[in-house]
């Protein structure tokens, strides 16, 4: 224990004259730093500096034990406490002297034996300075370094007198067997360790030892037993898990037979604190298999992957060229020795406490060499003899694993199924399809970045482009889809349905893609509709106008038709180059559909039979794009033809201070340059839909007017028959048009002006009482008797109360407005 025959001699000195004081008192009853202090003088050391660290060791033992780590927890209100405090402080400032008869000693010795006295029991005489938690631990932990000798660390041969000796001092550190029994074996365990991990007889004792700490374990939560015996099992794991996790580096033929000791103590420790410590789990034999079968496939799976990763470094550095594919053979014959070695080394200890130790070791094994294996297939473009040779020394080994996983699990009931289903195949023969994938995917992602960088250089100026005014990227677009397909049966590897499914898709994907480009950023009709103005009522008897007055328009006034000025793809001009490029494409989708089934009926001994007959090849996704590309196209061209080319002649003049003075013939003679523009540059099978579009667009903004015009407008129901002639006027344009559109398509977009236009030769009265009923039948009367605001609906119609109040505030008569009034209060501007 490091005492030195002086210190020995001197401390005997002072227990007697203890002893001959105090005759007949127990050692439970002493407090012995504080006798240490009080019988030991300056003159008993050779050396002052020694006397010194002795009082100053004693004064800490006193701290420790009494105020620090007592066994009855103090309250902050003792007074003895503080003065303790107060005389151990102005010891280490050496303001105290120990002689016995001294006033500080009398003071610390009237201190200690206060606190120390207090029990649990009223009747016990015992001294408690050396027995709170985790203080006596430390000095017993010192205690039992005596059975163990100073020079060599073995057990001494009087371990049985010294344990006697030993558990004399229990009542005074308040050590139990249990407690005894987990200090012993760490002592056990850290001389193994002193020794260069050498005596084996160390471990066999510390393993029977490991026994009764699990009984005592079994018996007892005392809490503080508890974080005692958790902390000495946890390190001793922390150990043990640190070489087994890596026994290959850890054990060998020289070491082997230490190796059972090890996991077995390791098991131990796991199964007493995951089954006693924890109370998650109950004992029981499932439970033990559970947690011994875990730990050694941990120890298996940690350690072979790091001698794993240590083959691949040796077959790195010996490698023969500068091309890194050899590596993965040198790395599958390297990992085939490994396995044989585990097999017949390591296995048969494994193998007491996992019956397929050999089949978790080789399914490891299999998985790291199968991740190495897909980095070298992801980084593959082409086919050489070195990948040929790769993928033979994979094979050989994946066979290699999968023979000793059967053969080491013969006398399982499964035979070493369940351990092959742990290891997924190579599957080798599918490598080159998944090359031939990898390769197509490739060229889906080149496609793309190349619509992403052409599509950014578009002009979309239809004097930029061809005379068939398409997009020149669309032209390209479709050449490299057949260039794509051509170098597919270029590669000479066999073609399945599913592998032509998959590449035919990407591509339908990157020509959706590139649909889905060719229309964004223009607008919607959402965007390019004006917002309702809120509603006014009409200024009965007054002029619409004031001098210098401006009108209030709806929106901006946007550029003058066929401009050539501004964003050009934006522009009427780039937009019917827009609808063309899409149309173009869903044409030429059916030619790409039959020149696909040519190239796979000329390349039989490539494809499968079935591939050309029984594969649907539509670009079904581009289809359906290039249809709704269109119709959203023609229907965003006519609205912002209406609302922002021509918004000027439409929503800031139509009219604009009475129906008689601004009639819709300036607008009519704006929409004729537009019609021929779209003849001119829309594809003939295109032009009627964009026609079709801009005419509801019109008709859209012909009720809008009348409708929503803001309170420059006003109308009296003389102004029905001005009304209804251009209306009239409006729909002959799209009639007589060229061959015009058909009667029937432009009576049905029509209907919903058509409708309305009978309520503005309706009288007041009437609509006002129609009004009411409508609202009546729809909704409650509010507390102040006014009719609530009627919501404004997503279609005209002369039956919805929204569109004849609307009717009613562009009523240019005094019984309009002043029911407008009465009724809500409107104003008479904005």
């Amino acid at each position: 224990m490091g005492v030195t025959e002086q210190a020995d001699a001197r401390i005997r000195r002072v227990l007697l004259r203890v002893a001959a004081r105090q005759l007949g008192t127990h050692a439970e009853s002493l407090v012995l730093p504080l006798e240490f202090l009080q019988k030991c003088k300056a003159s008993d050391f050779p050396d002052p500096l020694e006397y010194e660290a002795w009082q100053t060791r004693n004064f800490k033992l006193l701290e420790a034990g009494v105020l620090v780590h007592p066994l009855i927890p103090l309250k902050k209100s003792d007074i003895s406490a503080k003065r303790m405090r107060q005389i151990i402080h102005e010891a280490y400032a050496g303001q105290v002297e120990t002689g016995r008869n001294s006033e500080s000693m009398q003071r610390l010795h009237s201190a200690v034996m206060s606190l120390a006295c207090r029990s649990l029991c009223e009747t016990s005489d015992e001294c408690h300075w050396a027995d709170g938690f985790p203080f006596n631990l430390h000095i017993y932990k010192m205690l039992i370094e005596a059975c163990f000798d100073v020079e060599e660390g073995t057990v001494v041969d009087e371990i049985d007198e010294i344990m006697e000796l030993l558990k004399k001092t229990w009542p005074v550190f308040g050590i139990t067997q249990m407690l005894h029994n987990i200090y012993f074996t760490w002592a056990l365990f850290n001389h193994f360790i002193m020794l260069g991990q050498a005596d084996n007889g160390l471990l066999s004792a510390m393993e029977n030892l490991l026994v009764e700490v699990a009984e005592d374990a079994k018996i007892t939560k005392d809490p503080d037993y508890c974080d005692v015996l958790s902390s000495t099992l946890n390190s001793i794991m922390g150990w043990e898990e640190k070489r087994l996790c890596a026994y290959h580096e850890t054990f060998n033929t020289s070491n082997i037979y230490s190796m059972q000791y090890i996991i077995s103590i390791g098991i131990s420790a796991a199964k007493i604190l995951l089954e006693d410590v924890s109370y998650e789990y109950h004992s029981g034999t499932n439970r033990d298999i559970d947690v011994v079968r875990t730990r050694i496939e941990t120890y298996i799976k940690s350690s072979l992957c790091k001698a794993f990763a240590q083959k691949m470094e040796e077959a790195d550095s010996n490698r023969s060229s500068i091309n890194c594919t050899p590596v993965l053979s040198i790395l599958a014959k390297e990992t085939t020795e490994l396995a044989i070695k585990e097999k017949n080394v390591y296995s048969p200890i494994l193998k007491k406490w996992h019956p397929f130790a050999a089949g978790v070791a080789v399914a490891t094994l299999h998985g790291c060499f199968g991740n190495e294996l897909k980095k070298f297939i992801v980084g593959l473009t082409v086919l050489t003899p070195d990948t040929v040779q790769v993928l033979k020394a994979a094979d050989k080994l994946e066979k290699n694993l999968v023979h000793i996983a059967l053969e080491d699990s013969m006398d399982v009931d499964d035979r070493g199924k369940s351990v092959v289903r742990q290891m997924p195949p190579y599957e080798t023969g599918t490598v080159l399809a998944n090359l031939v994938k990898a390769w197509g995917r490739e060229q889906l992602d080149k496609l793309k970045i190349w619509t992403d960088q052409n599509l950014q250089q578009e002009t979309w100026n239809p004097k930029d482009n061809n005379r068939d005014s398409f997009a020149p990227s669309s032209v390209e677009m479709l050449h490299i889809i057949e260039e794509t397909l051509d170098a597919l049966f270029r590669l000479s590897v066999p073609i399945n349905s599913t592998l032509f499914s998959d590449l035919t898709a990407g591509l339908d994907k990157c020509l959706h893609y590139y649909i889905s480009k060719v229309k964004t950023g223009c607008g919607t009709r959402s965007t390019l509709f004006p917002q309702l103005p809120h509603l006014t009522r009409c200024d009965v008897g007054s002029k619409l106008f004031k001098k210098n007055e401006k009108p209030q328009f709806l929106m901006r006034r946007g550029s003058q038709v066929g401009s050539t000025t501004g964003n050009e793809a934006s522009s009427l001009r780039g937009l019917c180059l827009r609808i063309n490029t899409i149309y173009y494409i869903q044409t030429e989708l059916g030619n790409l559909h039959v020149k696909m089934k040519e190239r796979l009926q000329q390349n039989v001994e490539l494809a499968q039979p079935d591939i050309a007959d029984g594969l649907n090849i539509n670009f079904g996704l581009s289809q359906v794009a290039c249809q709704e590309g269109i119709r959203q196209l023609c229907e965003t061209t006519a609205y912002m033809v209406m609302f922002n080319d021509l918004s000027h002649f439409l929503l800031d003049t139509l009219y604009v201070g009475g129906p008689a003075s601004n009639r819709i013939l300036p607008l009519l003679k704006e929409l004729g340059p537009i019609l021929r523009i779209i003849s001119a540059t829309v594809h003939n099978k295109v032009q009627n839909r964009l026609i079709t579009a801009l005419m509801k667009a019109s008709f859209d903004g012909f009720l809008l007017v009348l409708l929503a015009g803001g309170p420059t407008r006003a109308f009296s129901c003389q102004d029905y028959q001005v009304i209804e002639d251009d209306f009239r006027a409006l729909r002959g344009l799209y009639l007589s048009y060229c061959d015009g559109l058909p009667e029937e398509l432009v009576g049905k977009a029509s209907s919903e002006v058509k409708n309305i236009l009978p309520l503005l030769r309706t009288d007041t009265e009437t609509l006002i009482e129609r009004f009411k009923q409508l609202i009546s039948g729809s909704y409650e009367p509010t507390a102040n008797s006014r009719f609530p605001m009627p919501p404004v609906p997503a279609r005209w119609s002369p039956d919805n109360p929204n569109t004849i109040l609307r009717v009613l505030c562009y009523r240019n008569d005094e019984t309009a407005t002043k029911f407008l009034k009465k009724t809500y209060d409107l104003p008479k501007t904005l």
